[in-house]
C-alpha cells in the first residue's frame, strides 16, 4: 500500500512515524513543499527574541534523520498541485528540479496545516512586512532586523502570536505599537481577564491600540506609515501581521473535498474526508467544538498529533473516533502566565448555553512559604454542573490548575467533583486546599443555594435603591472603594447588624471573595437578602480599568 502525505510538520511527521510504527511494509511517502519537517513552529517567536539561540534548535528531524529512522521516502521542496481523486494521482512541483511529475497514491493525508491571514489592504505587500508562520519567516525578521538597524515596529493582532512576538520583540528593546480590532487582547479569553494581560502590556510600555482596525500602509522615506480607523497613524520601520490563521483548503477544494461552514476541510469522526481514501489532520480541518458541539477551526499542535495516531489507526483498520477539540492552550506574556481550556463565557452566550460562572482569586501556594503568588481562575459551568470552560492569569501554578479542570472535563466529571480531587500538595507547590479544590466548593455553594452572585458588570444596571456593603479592612479602602458602598468590617459584621437595612437586597463585597461569602452566610442566616459580588473587588478593577481603555 502506498501512503502518501500532503505536509511534514506537526501532523504530517507524526502520521508518519506512527504508520510505520503499525506497519513496515507500506510505502510511505512525505511530501513538504518547504525544505524544513518536523520543526517546533511553536517556539518560531522565541528565536526571534534570541530566547532560542540557533534556528536548528527548532528542528527536530531533519528529512535525513527522519527518513532513515522510520523508512520513510521524504520529498522536500515538492508541492502538491492538484489532486484527482478518481485516478488516485497528485501532481507534483518539484521546485528544485523545476519538473513536474504524477505520483498515484492507495490512501492519502492532507496536513497542509493553515496559512496566516493576510488582509487585502492598500499596502499590504509593501517591504518590511511580515508573518510568523515558518522558520524562513522568523530568518527574515531577524535579518531585517539586524540589517536595517530596526528601532519600531508594529505588530497587528493581539492573539497568542501577536502575544508572543510582542514579547520577544520587547526583550530587543525595540519600541512597540499593538494594534487589535477588537476590544481586547487575547479575544479566546473573557473581557474581564483580558483587561489584566492589558495592564501587563501597558507596565511593559507598549503601546496598545485597541478597537482599531488597521486600514493601510504606505512607505516613506524612513519607514512604514499605518493608518487607523479611528484616523491616527502609527510609524513602525517593521511590521508583523499576527491577526490569525486559516485552513490551507485550496488543495482539498480544487479535489472537490467537502469543506465546512468555517472553510476548513470536513471530516467525519475517523477523520475521514468525503473521499474515504483521503483522510484530514491539523489546522487544514474543521473540527467539532468539544464543549459546544458546534464546527469550528482550531490550531493547535497537540489535537493535531491526537488526529495523526488515529487518522493512522484507522487506514490499518481501527474505528477510533476524534472527539473533538477542546482548545487547551497555555502562553506567557512577561510576568503572566495566561492558560484556558473549553468554552469562553463569550461563547457560551453565542451558543445559546445557559450557565454559571465563578471568579477566585486563590494563592498558588501557601502563604508562608516564600514567592507566593495570585492566580486569578475563572470556571464556567452549567446549571446541572458540567464543567464548560476555565480561564487562569498568574504568575506560578497557572497551567497545573487549567490542565487539572482539561482533564475533569474531559473525564465527565461535574464541578462538584472537583472538590474531592486529591492533588499533590507541599508549601513549594500549592495549598492542602488546592484552587481548583476551592472552585469546586464555590460552585457547590452556589448550585445548592447557600449563595446567590451578583457581577461586576452588573453594578451599573443595578436599582438606585441597592444597598453595597464592603467588608473588607480600614487600610484596604484606602486604595479604593465602589461607590456608595457602605463600610463595616467583616470582624466587626455580627455587633453591627442594625445598621443594615431589612427592606433591602444587600450586596457584599470584599477583596478576593472568600470575606464577602463570609459575610454573605452571616447576613442570609440572620434573615438578610443579600448577594456576594464574583470576584469581589479584584475583578470589580479589572472590570472598570478595562473599559475606561
Amino acid at each position: 500500500m502506498r501512503i502518501v502525505i500532503i505536509g511534514g510538520v506537526a501532523g504530517g511527521a507524526t502520521v508518519a512515524a506512527r504508520l510505520r510504527r503499525l506497519d513496515e511494509k507500506s510505502e510511505i511517502i512525505i511530501l513538504e513543499k518547504g525544505e524544513y519537517i518536523s520543526f517546533g513552529n511553536c517556539g518560531l517567536p522565541y528565536y526571534v527574541g534570541n530566547e532560542i539561540k540557533q534556528i536548528d534548535d527548532l528542528i527536530l528531524h531533519t528529512p535525513e534523520s527522519l527518513g532513515q529512522r522510520f523508512n520513510l521516502d521524504i520529498r522536500i521542496n515538492s508541492e502538491a498541485m492538484n489532486i484527482d481523486p478518481v485516478r488516485q494521482e497528485l501532481l507534483i512541483n518539484n521546485h528544485t528540479l523545476h519538473q513536474e511529475y504524477i505520483l498515484t497514491y492507495d490512501q492519502l493525508i492532507l496536513a497542509t496545516g493553515a496559512a496566516p491571514i493576510i488582509p487585502a489592504l492598500p499596502g499590504i505587500n509593501l517591504p518590511g512586512i511580515f508573518t510568523v508562520r515558518t522558520i524562513p519567516d522568523v530568518i527574515k525578521i531577524k535579518e531585517f532586523i539586524a540589517t536595517n538597524k530596526i528601532q519600531t515596529v508594529a505588530v497587528v493582532g493581539g492573539g497568542y502570536i501577536g502575544l508572543e512576538i510582542v514579547e520577544q520583540l520587547h526583550n530587543l528593546n525595540l519600541k512597540l505599537h499593538l494594534i487589535e480590532a477588537s476590544a481586547q487582547l487575547l479575544p479566546t479569553f473573557d473581557p474581564e481577564m483580558s483587561a489584566v494581560i492589558l495592564t501587563e502590556a501597558k507596565s511593559k510600555g507598549i503601546d496598545v491600540r485597541l478597537s482599531d482596525p488597521l486600514l493601510e500602509l504606505e512607505e516613506t522615506a524612513s519607514c512604514l506609515n499605518l493608518k487607523l480607523k479611528s484616523g491616527q497613524s502609527i510609524s513602525a520601520e517593521l511590521v508583523i501581521l499576527a491577526i490569525g490563521v486559516r485552513p490551507e483548503n485550496k488543495l482539498a477544494l480544487n479535489a472537490g473535498l467537502e469543506l465546512g461552514v468555517t472553510k476548513g476541510v470536513k471530516v467525519n469522526q475517523y477523520l475521514q474526508t468525503s473521499q474515504s481514501n483521503i483522510w484530514a489532520i491539523g489546522d487544514c480541518l474543521e473540527v467539532q467544538d468539544y464543549i459546544t458541539k458546534q464546527p469550528a477551526v482550531i490550531a493547535l499542535a497537540g489535537p493535531a498529533n491526537r488526529q495523526a495516531r488515529i487518522v493512522a489507526d484507522n487506514i490499518y483498520g481501527a474505528k477510533k473516533v476524534y472527539q473533538g477539540t477542546l482548545g487547551t492552550a497555555v502562553l506567557r506574556f512577561f510576568d503572566l502566565t495566561l492558560a484556558s481550556t473549553g468554552a469562553s463565557e463569550t461563547r457560551l452566550i453565542k451558543s445559546g448555553f445557559q450557565f454559571h460562572k465563578v471568579h477566585l482569586h486563590p494563592n498558588n501556594h501557601v502563604t508562608y512559604y516564600p514567592g507566593v503568588s495570585t492566580i486569578n481562575l475563572k470556571v464556567l459551568f452549567s446549571p446541572e454542573g458540567e464543567i464548560l470552560g476555565a480561564q487562569a492569569i498568574g504568575k506560578a501554578g497557572v497551567e497545573k490548575r487549567i490542565d487539572v479542570i482539561a482533564t475533569a472535563i474531559i473525564g465527565k466529571l461535574t464541578v462538584t467533583d472537583l472538590i474531592d480531587l486529591e492533588l499533590s500538595y507541599s508549601p513549594q507547590y500549592g495549598s492542602a486546599k488546592d484552587p481548583v479544590n476551592i472552585a469546586g466548593m464555590i460552585a457547590e455553594n452556589i448550585l445548592t443555594g447557600k449563595v446567590t452572585q451578583f457581577f461586576a458588570e452588573d453594578l451599573v444596571t443595578l436599582p438606585k435603591d441597592s444597598f453595597l456593603l464592603d467588608v473588607r479592612n480600614d487600610s484596604e479602602i484606602k486604595n479604593g472603594i465602589i461607590n456608595n458602598a457602605y463600610h463595616i468590617p467583616l470582624p466587626e459584621l455580627r455587633s453591627r447588624l442594625s445598621e443594615l437595612p431589612v427592606d433591602r437586597e444587600i450586596f457584599v463585597y470584599c477583596q478576593s471573595g472568600q470575606r464577602s461569602y463570609f459575610a454573605s452566610r452571616i447576613l442570609s442566616q440572620n434573615n438578610f437578602k443579600v448577594k456576594n459580588l464574583s470576584g469581589a473587588f479584584k475583578t470589580y478593577e479589572w472590570v472598570y480599568k478595562f473599559s475606561d481603555n
